[in-house]
């Protein structure tokens, strides 16, 4: 402790309860909590505190607030914005943590602290309680279910590797490849282990998904993750939150090589695939070339036999059914036989055809006059009119009686066609079929023409009989009536 009695910038005041005078110092308020400050800083100016993590809270600023407990105290503690983003992890409640800094005094509330410069958690029990609730919360969410996971390419073009470039992991993964099948190998270079290592390893996964699939650089068809054995503090960028989303969240399939076999991380559990070892992980994304050669040629091999063996077997199958069936040559003879034949037979019946319609012909030919014999006949015929004709033209007389008997014979003509009638006031009923005389012949809707004396006129039947018309009374006392 500071003896304050012996600075001599102070002054005494006051008296003692007897009321003498008081040499002791007297001190402001500001200058007491200025001497226990820097009594503090150069007596605890690096310490290690251990404790459980009670009050945290995030300022708007970026600092951060908290207290450290045990069973019998508690601790103010403070980390400052610049090194609040350091931090290997975050902070919460109930986190048991070994807090480095020093000690001070926050003189506006006459409170003393810790200002922590670095937070680690206390011991491996304390990981594991942390790790467990953290693989609780996720897969609650659903990261881990099998369902998610998707195969792993047979053969990929492109292998993406996130790791560090400088380790041996890279060289085994490589070796490893060459040694099974080359492929063309992209790494992505981060840090493994320690401050800002998860940060980097999930910006690597989100890195190569962003790669466009037919850009200059290829992107991935798998992506493996790989990391050397350590201790669980050294594995534990692997468990962090942002790299299980990465993880979980990548539409390439991933492989997880992180630790030797009996290493587990929460990674493993968001992979698609887990590989014990990086080795393995090589082993798991191609097949080895020479047993791939070696399985193709046996495939083309028992191909080549199911091939042989196929026809073999439908060379047997038709033979058999051919021994069924009767020599071809011997049908073809029978068909050109009996074809043979049929144009024989057709042959003899043209010619007998022809036969008989010549026959035929003569038969009608035989009936039928010679022309010039035909000829002759009319000539005869036509002679003897002719002669008759010539003799009358030389009798005049008979040519005038001729005249005056066809005039007669107009006369009588005349005096009988009906035409004479209609002049009388009669008329001519005419239908599609011709003269309708009857009553009878008449339906409705039947198309007329009327003839009267002048001339045709159209009209069409109602089909309805006219009323008989009375006769007219005789008048006169002549009883025969009268002619007229």
């Amino acid at each position: 402790m500071s003896d304050f009695s012996t600075d001599p910038n102070h002054t005494s005041a006051g008296t003692d309860e007897s009321g003498a005078a008081d040499n002791r110092p007297l001190f402001s308020v500001s200058e007491i909590s200025q001497a226990v400050k820097r009594t503090l800083e150069g007596t605890f100016e690096w310490v290690r505190v251990r404790g459980e993590i009670s009050g945290f809270k995030r300022a708007a600023s970026g600092h951060l607030y908290l207290s450290l407990k045990d069973e019998n105290a508690v601790l103010d503690a403070v980390c400052w914005r610049g090194n609040a983003g350091r931090l290997g992890i975050a902070p919460e409640d109930g986190m048991e943590v070994i807090a480095s800094g020093r000690i001070t005094s926050y003189p506006g509330r006459s409170k003393y602290q810790i200002v922590i410069e670095s937070i680690e958690l206390a011991g491996e029990g304390a990981l594991l309680k942390l790790l467990e609730a953290r693989k609780r919360a996720l897969a609650a969410e659903g990261l881990f279910d099998t369902a998610r996971k998707r195969p792993l390419p047979y053969l990929p073009e492109v292998i993406g590797v996130v790791t560090s470039p400088t380790g041996a992991v890279i060289r085994d993964i490589l070796h490893r490849l060459a040694d099974r099948f080359p492929r063309h190998v992209l790494v992505w270079p981060v840090l493994v282990q320690g401050e800002g290592a998860a940060e980097q390893i999930a910006a690597a996964i989100d890195g190569f998904n962003r790669l466009p699939a037919d850009g200059s650089v290829r992107r991935p068809d798998l992506l493996i993750v790989a990391r050397g054995g350590g201790s669980l503090e050294d594995l534990w960028a692997f468990n962090e939150e942002v790299v299980v989303r990465a993880a979980a969240g990548s539409a390439i399939p991933l492989i997880s090589a992180v630790g030797h076999e009996t290493d587990n991380t929460l990674i493993d559990l968001a992979a698609d695939r887990r590989a014990p070892t990086p080795t393995a992980a090589a082993e798991m994304a191609v097949p080895v070339r020479a047993e791939l050669v070696a399985q193709t040629l046996d495939t083309d091999r028992r191909l080549r036999a199911a091939a042989g063996r196929l026809i073999e077997t439908q060379r047997t199958l038709i033979e058999g059914l051919g021994r069924g069936l009767p020599d071809p040559g011997r049908l073809l003879e029978e068909k050109s036989q009996r074809l043979d034949e049929r144009v024989e037979r057709f042959r003899h019946a043209a010619d007998q055809l022809l036969r008989q319609h010549r026959d035929r012909v003569n038969q009608l030919a035989a009936r039928v006059p010679h022309p010039q014999r035909q000829l002759a006949l009319a000539r005869e015929r036509l002679t003897a009119p002719a002669q008759r004709f010539f003799a009358l033209l030389q009798r005049p007389r008979w040519l005038i009686d001729a005249r005056q008997s066809l005039a007669a014979l107009d006369r009588v003509l005349q005096s009988t066609s009906y035409k004479n009638v209609l002049k009388r006031g009669f008329a001519a009923v005419h239908g599609p079929d011709g003269l309708v005389a009857r009553a009878g012949q008449v339906t409705a809707g039947l198309a007329l023409e009327i003839e009267f004396e002048d001339g045709r006129v159209a009209a069409t039947a109602d089909g309805t009989p006219a009323p008989k018309r009375k006769p007219k009374p005789r008048s006169g006392n002549n009883p025969q009536g009268s002619l007229l």
